[in-house]
């Protein structure tokens, strides 16, 4: 469950993101201004997002067991 949580944060952080680098992180129309979230802090986000996801994904040999057969 707290996966789901966190790829969804993960998806959101990511939107942001390509958000800030194609639109800018802040402009003005008229006489309003917009500043968009801190680039840096978003990578933030993303790099411990990317590790709770990653905890809590299943590993590629999570369910292997080795066997030792020694001939005496």
């Amino acid at each position: 469950m707290a996966n789901v949580k966190a790829q969804e944060m993960l998806d959101q952080v990511n939107e942001a993101i390509t958000t800030i680098l194609i639109g800018g992180q802040s402009y003005k129309i008229g006489s309003r201004q917009l500043n968009r979230a801190d680039l840096s802090e978003l990578y933030k986000m993303k790099s411990d997002l990317e590790a709770q996801v990653a905890e809590s994904a299943p590993g590629l040999l999570d369910d292997c067991y080795v066997a030792v057969f020694d001939r005496r």
